[in-house]
């Protein structure tokens, strides 16, 4: 515990039982001195006839050294749960002799009827107690009114929610919107108040006149903006897609992608690179680090939290996009863009990200591109799940960027991937990682969109409601 500085020292009560949840102590820096004290007690006899015995006690004391470190307990234990169980006539029995393996056991052992007993690794999340201070009601002015929003989420607000007027559209819906709603135009209008506002405003104007269809990872790649600003830009010129192949993408207004078979190229590709024993390495192992992770699930024991991937100054004055080269010349013109990787896959670069929403036309891989380019003319239908393209399309390109993503780690880390095969050997286990062989691929056939994302792409919906 000592030698990890993120470490908490653990005092359990009852150290046989693997149960027993511990208090912990918190590492503290001090200045204080090691101080070794002797006590000798020596008795002398008095002469008169009682012969009563004085004890003469004497004192050494000797300075061992310094001491940095420090650990004090001051949390309170976390509850404890005995492996017990109320029989039928309501006395308690213990179970630790039937859910505690000590020594080996037959097979017998395994296949007893026991009663249900899981207890939670963690009871509570802190242990420290905290004040919780009972305010009441907000006292307004006389004359206030509530704001005018819907009652059914509201909890204690004291102002009106400040919308930012998007429009969203389901894959199913018939109509799509030629123009955005007045309050964005509106909203825009009064904020767009400089030159600067002006031209990004145009700059985002002719990104969809090359490109109808964006992410707003890819916009911030593209041109320098505020976020704040480039909340209210995009609902006025463009919208944005719920479900679909074109799900968490902006379009532009009065340009349906289900009508239009050259729509195929924008489509989005949920990517999450692939880790655990199964393909070589462990998560732990991967260069690209997840945001978050229930590998990063951290009990009472440490004080280390994960760390979050926060784009560093660096990455914000390395965007390439349509003013590359200008921004080179003038970083202040760069100040809020993203790095090109934000939203392009290219071959031998590991993605920033352990999940990325890539659209088809950023896959700048011939081999992935051939896959999407295979009925190229011959679009007959366009489905919530495939679009344009051909069933398990998602699929095909999914495997065939994971290999290429453990091309480079096996590149890059080849200590993780020591065994020694043939050529032949070796083309027939990456075939197999792949999932071209592979027909029970019980984590990746049935594919479904995750609730909240890592990347900011699935989840950035929660800024325009």
């Amino acid at each position: 515990i000592y030698a990890d500085p993120a470490k908490r020292l653990e005092l359990y009560f009852r150290p046989e039982d693997p149960y027993c949840h511990p208090v912990c102590a918190n590492r503290f820096p001090t200045s204080t001195v090691l101080l070794k004290v002797k006590r000798r007690t020596k008795k002398k006899k008095q002469l008169d006839a009682e012969e009563q015995t004085q004890a003469e006690v004497q004192f050494e004391m000797e300075i061992l050294g310094t001491v940095t470190t420090v650990y004090k307990f001051q949390g309170m234990s976390d509850f404890q749960y005995l492996a017990m169980h109320s029989g039928p006539d309501g006395k308690p029995t213990s179970m630790y002799d039937k859910v505690l393996m000590l020594k080996p056991e037959k097979e017998d052992f395994f296949h007893r009827e026991l009663p249900l007993y899981i207890p939670p690794p963690i009871f509570s999340r802190l242990d420290t107690p905290v004040d919780y201070f009972y305010r009441p009601d907000i006292q307004h002015r006389e004359g206030y009114n509530n704001p005018q929003v819907s009652g059914e989420n509201l909890i204690g607000l004291s102002r009106a929610r400040r919308p930012h007027n998007a429009i969203f559209v389901n894959f199913d819906d018939e109509e799509i919107p030629t123009k955005p709603v007045d309050a964005a135009v509106q909203t825009w209008k009064r904020v767009c108040t400089n030159a600067v506002d002006k031209k990004v405003e145009e700059e985002l104007r002719k990104l969809f006149e090359v490109r109808p269809v964006w992410s707003r990872n890819a916009v911030k790649a593209n041109i320098s903006v505020h976020p704040d600003k480039l909340k209210l830009l995009l609902p006025y010129l463009a919208y944005y897609m719920l479900t679909g192949p074109w799900r968490s993408l902006w379009v532009r207004f009065g340009y349906d992608p289900r009508k239009h078979p050259e729509a195929k190229i924008y489509q989005v590709l949920d990517f999450r690179i692939r880790c655990g024993m199964k393909y070589g390495y462990a998560p732990n192992d991967m260069p690209v680090k997840a945001k978050r992770s229930t590998y990063n699930y951290s009990l009472p024991i440490t004080v280390k939290k994960p760390v979050s991937h926060t784009v560093s100054v660096h990455d914000l004055k390395q965007g390439l996009g349509t003013s590359g080269a200008s921004g080179a010349k003038n970083p202040a013109s760069s100040r809020y863009k993203l790095k090109e990787s934000i939203y392009i896959f290219r071959e031998g670069a590991l993605p920033p990200y352990r999940q990325m929403f890539y659209q088809l036309c950023d896959l700048n891989v011939e081999s992935l591109q051939k896959i999407i380019r295979r009925n190229d003319g011959a679009e007959s239908e366009c489905t919530e799940r495939d679009g344009w393209c051909l069933p398990k399309t998602s699929d095909d390109l999914r495997d065939t960027m994971s290999l290429m993503i453990k091309q480079i780690i096996r590149s890059t880390r080849p200590a993780l991937f020591s065994s020694t095969t043939s050529s032949e050997d070796g083309k027939e286990q990456l075939a197999y990682e792949s999932g071209e062989d592979e027909d029970d691929e019980e984590e990746e056939e049935d594919f479904k969109p995750s609730d909240g994302s890592e990347n900011e792409m699935e989840t950035e919906i929660l800024d325009y409601v």
